[in-house]
């Protein structure tokens, strides 16, 4: 069995490695200490193989911090540091990192128009941007379980808030399937790995 024909990946209606980005906000040791929502080792978890699967698939990704160069905060937490060492993150002041120019300049960057979010907390730092993003046109996917807010109100009330402005909410594994589409493709070994946690492999 194979594909049924072809799709423009460009101009696909769904997420593919060609139209969409991923955005990676705030993953830093204070944010994540104030997470209420969920487990923070499965946060943690979560996202790492939301940029694993990025990566695998060779994806733009934006990297921000907020207050590092302040002093006020640590960088990116090392399990996800350790996997964007070749994206040094843009450092900002902004609660939103849609009002500071390097972000939205790096966003714009990417020329995808397809914004796979990540940010912590949802109530702040994701719903924020996705906001000003879906008002400029963008599409937004906030990947629901690899973010989290200081409670489990926050976090859905973010959530919720982005949703009605038109934010399509997604989960990291359902963000493997439509990245991935078609087992035959190359691709599959190391999406399956990461699906079910397992090291990544070498060569």
């Amino acid at each position: 069995m194979t594909s049924n024909g072809f799709r423009d990946p460009v101009a696909d209606h769904l997420l593919t490695p060609q139209n969409a980005a991923l955005i990676v906000i705030d993953y830093q040791s204070s944010q994540i200490a104030a997470v209420q929502s969920m487990d923070q080792a499965a946060l943690l978890m979560n996202i790492t193989s939301t940029v694993k699967l990025a990566k695998i698939f060779g994806m733009p990704i934006v990297h921000s911090t907020v207050n590092v160069a302040s002093g006020r905060s640590k960088t990116t937490v090392p399990e996800l540091a350790e996997l964007l060492t070749e994206i040094p993150p843009i450092d900002r002041t902004t609660i939103n990192a849609w009002e500071d120019d390097r972000f939205l300049a790096a966003v714009r960057a990417t020329v995808r128009r397809k914004l796979v979010l990540c940010a912590l907390w949802t109530e702040m730092c994701m719903a924020f941007p996705a906001l000003d993003a879906l008002r400029e046109g963008y599409d937004v996917y906030p990947v629901v379980d690899a973010i989290a807010g200081t409670s489990v109100e926050a976090h859905r009330a973010g959530l919720e808030r982005v949703m009605q402005a038109g934010g399509q909410p997604i989960t990291w594994v359902s963000f493997a399937g439509e990245l991935q589409r078609d087992w035959a493709r190359s691709t599959a070994e190391e999406v399956v790995a990461v699906v079910r946690g397992e090291p990544a492999r070498n060569g």
